[in-house]
């Protein structure tokens, strides 16, 4: 059997902020990409807090607004949320009234789904509190290095689009 020195309640170093250290330009790449979206996601929930949508039901309302008659799994691989996520999603828009389900007119399993009056309201509501946290997002560059970086990110998703 290995003794095991026990676990200590307290820190033996302090931890840096976001953007020191290797949080910062000392860190890999994908750690700053998703601590990046992680803090980007938080400013979203704070922004849509007083509406009846999460920051995850607002990328599936936008993508179903941007695609519609997507079904289930097409919003999730769309959404980057698995199918187990969605599915429990899209039943509680339907209940809340914002989007619709109808039959595919080929495959009577599958269920195209819209984006309801009430949903498309609500989704312009919240896609312009989110168009100004991009704005804020986008402040401090050029809209050279802007596209630069949205060109980057898209090569970087659509590189890995067959592993996922």
């Amino acid at each position: 059997m290995i003794n095991k020195p026990p676990l200590s309640t307290e820190l033996s170093i302090p931890l840096p902020a976001p953007g020191e250290g290797k949080r910062g330009e000392a860190g890999h790449l994908g750690y700053l990409l998703r601590q990046a979206a992680a803090a980007q996601r938080l400013r979203m929930e704070r922004a849509l807090a007083d509406l009846p949508i999460t920051a995850p039901q607002f990328a599936l309302l936008t993508m179903l607004d941007a695609y519609p008659g997507s079904s289930n799994a097409e919003l999730a691989r769309l959404t980057l949320l698995t199918p187990q996520t969605v599915s429990p999603m899209v039943t509680s828009l339907e209940r809340s009234g914002l989007l619709a389900r109808t039959p595919h007119l080929q495959h009577g399993r599958i269920q195209q789904l819209s984006l309801s009056p009430a949903g498309a309201t609500l989704l312009a509501e919240a896609k312009a509190r989110v168009a100004r946290l991009e704005q804020e997002l986008a402040a401090p560059l050029a809209e050279e290095e802007l596209l630069l970086v949205k060109r980057w990110l898209a090569n970087l998703a659509s590189g890995m689009e067959g592993e996922a």
